[in-house]
């Protein structure tokens, strides 16, 4: 290790010490819970610390050990964490708690390499878990770290293809640090409250006065990113079938696709063609007329735009048709025992303002 990396190392180090937030899943002394830190990090991916808080702190109420976790069904591991988004991430947290309490016992792996066996682990969550939970030499680019490095070493190559060079650059500045755990938060802590996208507060920065990027007065520029494309867009239609007592008709998806073992409204396939979208009988209410409501809902995800079209209908009928797969009525108070993600909570909460 070089005297300057070591020096960099230290004045990190002793930035965090004095600067770091208080979050939940951090330990306030000795070695943090591997399953608080595999948690947050899940949790985390796409998604705020401010978003995550209360999540973690109902899902370690709720589920003390990653082995009671993984005694839940997926059912209450999806309405826990609904609302989260990228549910993905709760199907394999799930899969990845089975897999701990199985195979290893109940007792996270301390080893990148075993890590990375696990449902939902990729090498940036396995390197954050070996070295915060395990003291291990491992080094977790995630994109706060990527934004700093970019910035002390003024790299112009655009994102993604930097993505090598800014690992690379990483793992030399943390290089046999002497505290693994505590450089890998700060390293990421740089990034969040002082290196920051918009407006980066340089003047707070314990690496200033080497930053290549102050010295050349580029900060607010870096990392340079291509321009992504525009996003493509799907249609679809939507149902709100309601009871006069307030009931609506829901959907349990099956097990694959974006919304897998989650709850829904009825709704069309999303096609990629808004001239042959048109709202279609559903089996089992082939003889309802559907009112179309002159109301769109938009909702981005990470790869396209939806949107889609409105239809209510009020019906009287109590029971369901056995045709009516997976359906069941429910009543308004109980929409939090049911794991519906945002866009259908948006599109019930159109619905009800729209009178119905």
């Amino acid at each position: 290790m070089t005297r300057k990396v070591k020096a960099l190392q230290s004045a990190l180090l002793d930035w965090y010490g004095s600067h770091k937030r208080v979050m939940p899943w951090r330990a306030v002394r000795g070695r943090p819970n591997p399953y608080h830190v595999w948690l947050s990090e899940i949790m985390l991916q796409q998604t705020t610390v401010a978003t995550v808080g209360p999540y973690f702190q109902k899902f370690i109420q709720r589920w003390p050990t990653v082995s009671d976790l993984a005694g839940a069904s997926q059912d209450e591991v999806l309405t826990a964490w609904a609302g989260l988004g990228y549910y993905a991430r709760a199907r394999n947290l799930h899969k990845c708690a089975n897999v701990i309490d199985k195979e290893f016992k109940g007792k996270f792996p301390n080893a990148e390499a075993a890590l990375l066996t696990l449902p939902g682990v990729g090498p940036y969550t396995a390197a954050a878990i070996a070295s915060i939970a395990f003291g291990r030499q491992a080094v977790a680019v995630d994109g706060n770290v990527e934004r700093v490095v970019s910035r002390y070493f003024a790299v112009k190559e655009p994102l993604p293809a930097s993505k090598p060079l800014l690992k690379e650059k990483a793992v030399w500045l943390a290089q046999n640090n002497p505290n693994p755990a505590d450089f890998t938060q700060a390293f990421m802590e740089l990034g969040a409250t002082v290196c920051t996208p918009r407006s980066p507060k340089c003047g707070l920065c314990p690496w200033q006065k080497t930053c290549k990027a102050k010295k050349d007065g580029i900060t607010s520029a870096l990392p340079t990113k291509l321009k992504k494309k525009s996003q493509p867009v799907r249609y679809g239609d939507v149902f709100w079938i309601v009871r006069s007592d307030g009931a609506f008709l829901a959907q349990k998806r099956g097990s694959e696709g974006l919304y897998a073992g989650m709850y829904q409204l009825p709704t069309t396939d999303w096609v990629k063609n808004a001239k042959v979208m048109r709202a279609t009988a559903l089996e089992g209410f082939e003889h309802v007329k559907f009112l179309p409501v002159d109301v769109k809902i938009k909702h981005s995800f990470t790869h396209f735009d939806l949107v889609l079209s409105l239809h209510v209908v009020k019906t009287q009928r109590k029971s369901l048709d056995k045709k009516l797969k997976d359906s069941l009525w429910v009543l308004p108070k109980d929409i939090d025992n049911y794991a519906f993600p945002t866009l259908m909570k948006k599109v019930m909460r159109v619905a009800r303002q729209s009178g119905y």
